[in-house]
């Protein structure tokens, strides 16, 4: 009956991921224990998986999506009030979006049993920036332009990676050489760990035909292979002063 039970979700095994970090950058590596408590029968545990998991906005509303997994054993048995641990290192990938935003990021831990239902367990991440990146928002705050939302969006079409989404980066020219002429500045980061690739795509301030054609809309690119606060402001500041 126990067994029977347990296949339900009652009385079943547990699971447990302790984050030695919960705030973390991409690129960053984390310390992580998963602990495993047995429930009120015996069960086999095909696997332990890891999953840094995000959500973005497409055609039908909000998907889920894995960024990365992290498959950490195989096959093993669970006796009753049992406890077992496994450490690990989760690497965080660089396409980890950012937490700003509406944009959220968890550790998804599930233990997956044969016949019954899988216990996981959720963990947020608060996900900050990288220095590259945060060079790229200094810059933008010294230009004048206000950081206004973050929203991970399909891209079906591959126009900046080959992911199934982006995250985009949206700033106001609140103040500065832009104001007056500036409508809209997004950024999408593609960073590596050699560079932080930023693509800029600027709405200028236009007539209603120009704005229904789409002919306000520009886009180009730029690569930070540095982090250099001084490189960061001329490469957005020559971007946007080109596309105005």
């Amino acid at each position: 009956m126990k067994k029977i039970l347990a296949s339900v979700g009652i009385g079943n095994a547990t699971v447990d991921t302790v984050l030695a970090n919960e705030t973390v950058r991409p690129g960053d590596s984390v310390d992580a224990v998963v602990e495993v408590e047995g429930g009120d029968a015996e069960q086999t545990v095909d696997r332990i998986e890891l999953e840094v998991e995000t959500r973005y906005r497409g055609e039908e509303g909000y998907e889920d999506a894995t960024v990365d997994r992290l498959h950490l054993t195989d096959g093993f048995t669970v006796e009753p009030d049992e406890s077992t641990s496994y450490e690990t290192t989760l690497d965080i990938p660089y396409a980890t979006p950012l937490t700003m935003g509406d944009a959220s990021v968890w550790v998804d831990t599930d233990l997956e049993v044969s016949m019954a239902v899988d216990p996981e367990d959720k963990d947020r991440l608060e996900v900050r920036p990288t220095d590259r990146m945060q060079t790229v928002f200094d810059a933008a705050e010294d230009l004048g332009l206000s950081f206004r939302t973050a929203d991970c969006e399909a891209d079906p079409y591959a126009r900046y990676t080959d992911r199934r989404f982006v995250q985009e980066f949206e700033f106001r020219a609140s103040g500065g050489p832009f104001r007056g002429d500036l409508d809209e500045l997004e950024l999408v980061f593609d960073p590596s760990p050699e560079a932080l690739t930023v693509y800029a795509e600027v709405d200028r301030r236009a007539g209603l035909l120009s704005e229904l054609a789409d002919a306000d809309e520009r886009k180009t690119s730029f690569a930070l292979p540095e982090v250099d606060a001084d490189a960061a402001r001329s490469q957005l500041e020559s971007t946007i002063d080109r596309l105005v």
